[in-house]
């Protein structure tokens, strides 16, 4: 007989609950649940499907780590320790270790599909192998969504969910992103503006969760942040753009997200900045009287940097004035 300590409850509070079930070679947590609704527990609520660790369904908390039950083995704890059991922390609690993970489908929804290229019919794609060796990695996620749980941008600050869409629309985004084929020009910029990105500081947590082995970080966080910056702050680019006219584009043919987030309102007297500020459109390059350009000009600060400051603020800014608070928070 091994010590089990099963979370029971729903949205409105539940508690801790200790129990003796036994447990035989071999077995994994979710046999244990399985064994515990059947002689103690009938009604204990546990969602779950193939019990192969590919419909990601039995995602929960065993002593504090986000795991798949399925696939955490009854011999990695020692005899005399207490399994505890919880729901995902993350997400709104619907009845014992059920919670609701609607918010992933609903920031799924949010992304552009892929936008296949005009001119070409269905059979007619051509990728080079490379191609797909590169996004498929991130074809394997089984949207178990303990990447979501663990990340704690969400996990211990809930009002950025809907600013947020997190780890596993991330590499969905860098997929698309890095696929030859897809027509969309505003992946990075949608990733930035509309998904978060920038809230992500690497520590990596969602990639020591992922039980597909997915490198998270590595391999498609970290791409896409370095792509916004080159896209937006590297000297380089901004140079070789002016220098090729491409920030003389017409303004509305810059390709924009096809989704936007309401704007953010800000306390008035709280801080400077605008965070619902948008780019200003691009500008011409000046010229000096003999029709050449100026150096200074050609790196100068433009559409590719915005300030989320403002046009007009002077600096240095009166560090007092200044909110680090999300900006829903008064």
């Amino acid at each position: 007989m091994r010590k089990f300590r099963v979370w029971r409850g729903d949205s409105t509070g539940g508690q801790l609950n200790d129990y003796k079930v036994e447990v035989n070679e071999g077995e994994v947590v979710l046999d244990v649940i399985h064994r515990l609704q059947a002689t103690q527990e009938p009604d204990l609520a546990c969602r779950w499907n193939c019990k192969a660790g590919k419909c990601g369904s039995c995602s929960m908390e065993i002593n504090g780590m986000p795991r798949l039950a399925c696939m955490t083995r009854m011999s990695t704890f020692s005899d005399d320790e207490t399994v505890t059991v919880t729901p995902l922390r993350t997400f709104p609690v619907i009845r014992d270790l059920v919670t609701d993970v609607s918010y992933n489908y609903e920031k799924s929804r949010e992304l552009p599909s892929f936008a296949p290229p005009r001119g070409l019919a269905p059979g007619e794609y051509r990728m080079q192998q490379v191609d797909v060796d590169r996004s498929q990695e991130f074809r394997k996620c089984i949207e178990c969504f303990l990447c979501q749980n663990t990340c704690h941008v969400v996990r211990d600050h809930e009002e950025n969910k809907r600013e947020f869409a997190g780890p596993r629309l991330f590499i969905r985004a860098a997929e698309l992103d890095m696929h030859p084929l897809d027509s969309r020009g505003d992946r990075k910029e949608f990733a930035k503006v509309q998904q978060g990105l920038g809230y992500c500081n690497i520590t990596k947590c969602c990639t020591e969760v992922c039980p597909e082995h997915i490198k998270i970080t590595d391999n498609a966080i970290i791409p896409m942040k370095e792509r916004v910056v080159d896209r937006r702050y590297d000297p380089l680019v901004v140079l070789g753009r002016k220098i090729l006219r491409r920030d003389q584009l017409p303004a509305d043919s810059i390709p924009q997200p096809s989704v936007h987030s309401p704007a953010v309102t800000v306390a008035e007297g709280v801080a400077p900045v605008n965070f619902s500020r948008g780019l200003p459109p691009p500008r011409a390059t000046e010229l000096d009287e003999s029709g050449r350009m100026n150096l200074n000009e050609m790196l100068s600060d433009r559409s590719a940097a915005a300030s989320p400051f403002g046009d007009e603020i002077t600096f240095p800014v009166d560090p007092k004035s200044l909110n680090y608070y999300h900006p829903d928070k008064k």
